[in-house]
């Protein structure tokens, strides 16, 4: 399971908490506000009241131990760069910042964050959704409930034809295109349109289109 660090935990952070508790997941919270950290004590692993602008404060608390940290400060802009900052600096493989513009996520962008969302455009049990995946963090959502993602082909479909697979009858999803390293691995992923007598590689990337529940479903077989 991946450990998750939240830093604030204001509606966006609470959501996300919330989303992520339900399926089980390890979680460290670090907020200012004592109450708040109080209060969220029973639905995560670890909670600390702290300043994430402090980067002692953020190790200290075992974040540079985490798989991924979402920076839920958005209303303070210097404070969530800075968290972010630190958190690029321990070395955390992924960071998630919320941004409040277009601007602010830009900025985060700019300093390492690997992943810049925007809560009125990515809701939070989404996020949650995708943190959880063994997948990389790209997931689209189309309408409620239906998504296009790109995900780690399961072991049990490497070395298989789409056909053979059988993708689409056993998992309820369509594989759109398939995202391959080339010659040259420093170059961008090829896309290759899918078809059924493709065979699919190990380190091959799948972009998928259906309802987020068999997206989920395929994502952990």
């Amino acid at each position: 399971m991946k450990r998750i660090g939240i830093i604030g935990s204001g509606r966006f952070g609470q959501a996300l908490i919330e989303s992520l508790s339900e399926h089980g997941a390890e979680i460290l919270l670090i907020d200012e506000d004592k109450a708040l950290v109080q209060e969220f004590s029973d639905f995560v692993t670890k909670a600390v009241q702290g300043d994430a602008t402090n980067v002692r404060t953020l190790k200290e608390a075992g974040f540079h131990e985490c798989d991924v940290v979402v920076v839920c400060i958005g209303s303070n802009m210097e404070g969530s760069i800075m968290a972010t900052v630190n958190c690029k600096d321990l070395g955390v493989p992924t960071v998630v910042a919320k941004a409040v513009s277009d601007l602010h996520g830009k900025v985060l962008k700019r300093i390492g964050a690997d992943i810049v969302v925007y809560p009125n455009r990515d809701r939070a049990q989404r996020l949650a959704r995708s943190l959880l995946s063994r997948s990389p963090i790209d997931l689209y959502e189309i309408t409620d409930g239906v998504s296009v993602a790109e995900v780690i082909p399961p072991d049990s479909l490497v070395g298989r034809t789409l056909v053979e697979a059988g993708v689409r009858q056993a998992f309820g999803v369509t594989v759109l295109a398939i995202r391959r390293i080339g010659e040259d691995p420093r170059l961008p992923r090829k896309v290759i349109i899918a078809n059924g007598d493709e065979r699919i590689e190990k380190e091959d990337r799948l972009l998928v289109f259906g309802p987020d529940i068999k997206i989920d479903e395929l994502a952990h077989d």
